[in-house]
């Protein structure tokens, strides 16, 4: 087995949902995500509503360990119904696209497919948004954490950290320099 498929990968999924059909499309979409958590391989799902009233797009992002287990789970026909059920409440069919990698933090909302920016760019916004993490955790907790033996400090801190990053921090600051990132010529 290769090194590119024991990437995780992850998809990004955006589906335009008929406004009177949104209640019956989220529960769909949450039995599909039970149905893919059954399998071997899947991490998580995350679901993006609309902005707003004018926008009917959610986006969905399905991560799972490697191509091959993502790979299973997309030739399933527990998917096959789902999605036979699921597209029946569209606007317009739905469009996917994988990707992975840190190219995943650098997503902005309403806009599939993802193209990333060039790798520079991801490493020094990366690198923005995580130096000051760091500092302000060993700032604010440092005394404590100098307490605890090497490895546990390091894990609580990478963990307190890589969540931040994902949630938190990459979001805000690919909104902040999508000027830079995603220049107008390409959004």
């Amino acid at each position: 087995m290769n090194t590119l498929q024991q990437e995780p990968i992850t998809v990004i999924i955006s589906r335009r949902v008929k406004p009177e059909d949104t209640e019956a499309f989220e529960a769909l979409s949450a039995e599909m995500t039970h149905r893919a958590s059954q399998f071997k391989g899947y991490l998580s799902t995350a679901m993006f509503r609309p902005a707003g009233p004018d926008d009917p797009e959610y986006r969905i992002i399905f991560k799972f360990t490697d191509q091959d287990s993502l790979a299973v789970w997309e030739a399933s026909d527990e998917r096959a119904e789902m999605l036979e059920k699921v597209e029946d409440l569209l606007i317009s069919p739905s469009e996917r696209e994988k990707v992975s990698g840190l190219v995943t933090w650098f997503s902005l909302p309403s806009k599939n497919p993802v193209t990333p920016p060039p790798r520079y760019k991801m490493t020094i916004v990366s690198w923005l948004a995580l130096y000051p993490a760091v500092t302000a955790i060993f700032w604010l907790f440092g005394p404590w954490l100098a307490e605890l033996p090497l490895l546990i400090r390091t894990m609580i801190v990478t963990g307190v950290v890589m969540v931040l990053m994902s949630y938190v921090l990459m979001p805000f600051m690919t909104k902040r320099f999508a000027f830079w990132l995603y220049p107008h010529k390409k959004r």
